[in-house]
């Protein structure tokens, strides 16, 4: 005859369960495989009292009810609990191999550096949103521990929002594959970024274009500059095409049709490092396929260009030869190509040079100087959308001429308007809206 299993208090045990010398309950089960496992709690149901001096947690049954919800969605909850952050991300990164070389290296740099001594020892099973959140408000804060040559760790500086955000666009990808692979049932990520969006919108820096004014005090200042002119061409083009700065320096003089006034863009430079950890100069495919495309010249391009090209026939052309490829129009003055890292150094001294002589100019004459702000390389390229969006309303073409994949990149993150075009705007509706 079947005799009811009950605990010390006389309460019905289901299957599996049972309740061992020391007190603690103990559920048996066996997984879709047949192989057999156990869980233990100090608590049958979740109301239930432990006895003092006994460690707290979650009851016997809500884990029966968690292994169960596993079992019908899926979820391989038995190998979550041993995978680690950082063990995902390695699977993540073999099952991409159509990451480019510098993609993938990028990853790799910034994960070491900022995630796998802190979150990524975690078990990716057990990191919820509030450990993602609190995980990137510390990034913004304190920095994160950073681990040294000898193995020792030391706490790094703070960043900045857009550097967290960078960090975000690799952990998401990797917590997705871990959803679709059913070691976890969320992403945490989505919304510990959206939190921190809001968080940090009033205080974040914000991303701006160049004015009107400051391109033209900037182009003026090297027209009559002696020792920062030979920039002049370089600049011109990346103002006047918005190219990326890879795609600028791999330009080829067979890119450039004069005839027709089109530019071509179908790859870009890379400075990255090789496979005996020498940083070298490789030829890559664009970003995306939206990257390649014609960009018809401006006449102030072609000019540039045009002058550039007169001065490397009595001058001498490049003399490197990189992955098959060669004659490239940005040179230095020793006939090899930039890499982005000098173009943005030169870029740093001009702006630092022309403040210093407004400066001055400005004290002599009695009035404020009109200084330029910190700007990179990549400025260039905000600056050339924001004149398009400006004096454009097609967004498809501006999503073109731009090379963006998403257009939403082109609505979202380029497409900001001068205070003066805003003006210019309401004051076209003077009289055309009835409000009074």
């Amino acid at each position: 005859m079947y005799k009811e299993r009950t605990d010390r208090k006389g309460r019905h045990l289901r299957h599996g369960e049972d309740q061992m010398p020391d007190g603690r309950y103990r559920y048996r089960y066996q997984d879709d495989n047949g192989l057999r496992h156990a869980v233990y709690s100090w608590k049958l149901l979740p109301a239930d009292r432990t006895t003092a001096g006994k460690r707290c947690g979650i009851s016997l049954r809500e884990k029966e009810g968690q292994i169960e919800q596993d079992r019908r969605d899926g979820i391989d909850a038995l190998n979550a609990r041993k995978l680690t952050l950082n063990q995902m991300f390695s699977a993540y990164l073999d099952s991409r191999p159509e990451l480019k070389p510098t993609t993938r290296n990028n990853y790799r740099y910034l994960y070491r550096t900022y995630v796998s001594e802190t979150l990524g020892k975690r078990k990716i099973s057990a990191i919820r949103y509030s450990d993602v959140r609190q995980f990137y408000q510390q990034l913004l804060t304190e920095g994160t521990l950073i681990r040294q040559k000898d193995g020792s760790t030391v706490r790094g500086r703070p960043l900045k929002f857009g550097s967290v955000h960078l960090i975000h666009t690799i952990l998401n990808p990797v917590f997705t594959c871990a959803v679709r692979d059913d070691y976890i049932r969320k992403n945490p990520c989505p919304p510990a970024m959206r939190e921190l969006r809001k968080t940090c919108a009033h205080s974040g820096e914000r991303r701006r274009a160049l004015t009107v004014e400051e391109q033209g005090v900037l182009i003026r200042f090297l027209k009559e500059s002696d020792y920062y002119r030979h920039w002049l061409p370089m600049i011109t083009v990346f103002l006047g095409t918005g190219c990326r700065i890879g795609e600028l320096t791999g330009l080829r003089w067979c890119n450039i049709d004069f005839h027709n006034g089109f530019i071509s863009v179908d790859h870009t430079l890379v400075y990255r490092r090789g496979s005996a950890g020498i940083f070298e100069m490789h030829v890559s495919t664009t970003k995306s396929l939206s990257g390649v495309r014609k960009i018809p010249m401006l006449k102030e391009v072609r000019n540039a260009l045009y002058e550039l090209r007169e001065r490397q026939k009595w001058s001498g052309g490049c003399e490197d030869v990189i992955d098959g490829y060669r004659d490239f129009v940005f040179i230095n003055q020793r006939r090899h190509v930039h890499n982005p890292s000098t173009v943005n150094r030169a870029i740093e001294r001009i702006r630092v040079s022309y403040n210093k002589e407004e400066t001055e100019l400005a004290e002599e004459e009695g009035r404020l100087p009109f200084l330029l702000p910190h700007f990179s390389a990549h400025t260039f390229r905000h600056t050339f959308c924001a004149r398009l969006c400006e004096n454009e309303s097609n967004v498809k073409a501006i999503q073109e001429l731009m090379g963006h994949a998403d257009i939403s990149t082109t609505m979202n993150i380029y497409a900001e308007i001068s205070e003066a075009k805003k003006k210019q705007v309401m004051h076209r509706l003077e009289g055309k809206i009835r409000i009074s």
